[in-house]
Parts: structure tokens; C-alpha cells; sequence
């Protein structure tokens, strides 16, 4: 039986297009605490879903080569807004707040979680989201419940592993099939999934060459 949702595999044009698109210059232009706050809908955005904690900042690092472009923290719920980068003169990169477990007050998280499902299923230039599940745990609810608003708000979503350096090749390919199996069940699903490792380097081609077939 083919499995479904496999691992991405551009070819070797798509990864030269993708390798081009974020060698230029990617810079941070604003972070947004409320709607009214966006920024002009002028051009295609792809943003970055995922639970506290899962390696978003630092993943937006790896695919921009900026270090310190997205400010990273062990401490979950760090990233309190919608932080949009310009990236080519073409599109916005968006990082936005990490859903989940957070250390902050509850009417704070309750605000993020407000501006996160306004930003969802609101914002008409956005071309997919792409939601972040860690190697080492897998989908657990709250990411089911981003999954089914994806759905409803018609915004195609694909799946990347982050943090996959952090588990045995055997456990990860447990954790794999756990994604596979859920994630089929939403039909805003992209049906290929991106595996990386901020750490190590892996996928992180393959998400810029996913990203320049968008833009």
C-alpha cells in the first residue's frame, strides 16, 4: 500500500530556484498585534503555524541564513505577535505566535489565540500556511484545532517536521506515520510533508524549494 502524504523531493531545478529566492536579503518589517496593524495585502505571504516551542523561529532562521532574523527562546510563548519579513521584494514570510502551552497570563494567550485565527482564516493573500509538528511528539489536539480552521478558512496547509535530528530514525518514522494518519484526514492538507532540522541542516533546501514554487 503506497503511503500516503510522502516526503517532499523537489528536483534539482526547483532546489537551485529555492536557493535563489532567499539568497538575497530577507528583513524583518513589522510585528502585528492586531488586525488593523497588517501590512498592505500587495503580495503572496506563506506563514508559520505550530505549538510553543517547536522550533519556528529558529527554522525561519535556517531558511533565511539570518542568525538572529527571528528571535528564538527556549522559553515557550516568547513570539507574543505576528511577525511579518519581506523576503525577495515578493512576498511576506510570516512567523506567528506559538498556539499551545505558553508562560503568560491567560487573557494574553486568549488575545494571541484571537489574532491567530483572525489572521487564518482572514488574510486573502495567503498562498499556505505551513504548520510545524515536532519529531519528538507528533500532532496532539491543539494542533488538530488549527488543522480543522485551516480547513474551514479554505487555507492550504503543509506539514513540516521540525526537530528531527532529536529522535532515532525508528522512532521518528513511528512519529511520521502518527502525522500521516491524522493529517489525511483534512482536506486542506498539501499531500507531501517537508522533514528538517534547523540544527543539522536537513530539508531546509527542500522548504525553500516548496516555498519558490509558491511565489
Amino acid at each position: 500500500m503506497e503511503l500516503q502524504f510522502p516526503i517532499a523531493e523537489p528536483d534539482e531545478a526547483a532546489l537551485e530556484k529555492g536557493r535563489l529566492l532567499f539568497a538575497g536579503e530577507t528583513d524583518f518589517l513589522k510585528g502585528v498585534v492586531a488586525m488593523d496593524g497588517m501590512p498592505p495585502d500587495d503580495r503572496l505571504e506563506i506563514c508559520f503555524a505550530g505549538r510553543s516551542n517547536v522550533g519556528k523561529s529558529t527554522l525561519i532562521n535556517a531558511l533565511t541564513g539570518r542568525k538572529a532574523l527571528a528571535r528564538a527562546s527556549n522559553t515557550p510563548g516568547r513570539t507574543q505577535e505576528i511577525n511579518f519579513f519581506t523576503c525577495a521584494d515578493s512576498h511576506y514570510v510570516v512567523d506567528l505566535p506559538g498556539y499551545g502551552f505558553a508562560k503568560a497570563p491567560v487573557k494574553t494567550v486568549e488575545k494571541w489565540q484571537r489574532l491567530l485565527k483572525a489572521y487564518l482564516s482572514g488574510r486573502a493573500t495567503l498562498r499556505r500556511a505551513f504548520v510545524l509538528i515536532d519529531s519528538r511528539h507528533g500532532i496532539k489536539d491543539v494542533d488538530e484545532e488549527i488543522m480543522t480552521l485551516l480547513d474551514k478558512s479554505a487555507v492550504t496547509f503543509q506539514i513540516v517536521m521540525t526537530k528531527a535530528d532529536k529522535v532515532k530514525e525508528n522512532e521518528r518514522e513511528k512519529v511520521i506515520a502518527q502525522v500521516r494518519s491524522k493529517v489525511s484526514k483534512h482536506p486542506a492538507a498539501y499531500p507531501e510533508m517537508i522533514v528538517t532540522s534547523s540544527e543539522k541542516g536537513w530539508g531546509i533546501d527542500v522548504l525553500r524549494a516548496v516555498i519558490a514554487t509558491l511565489v
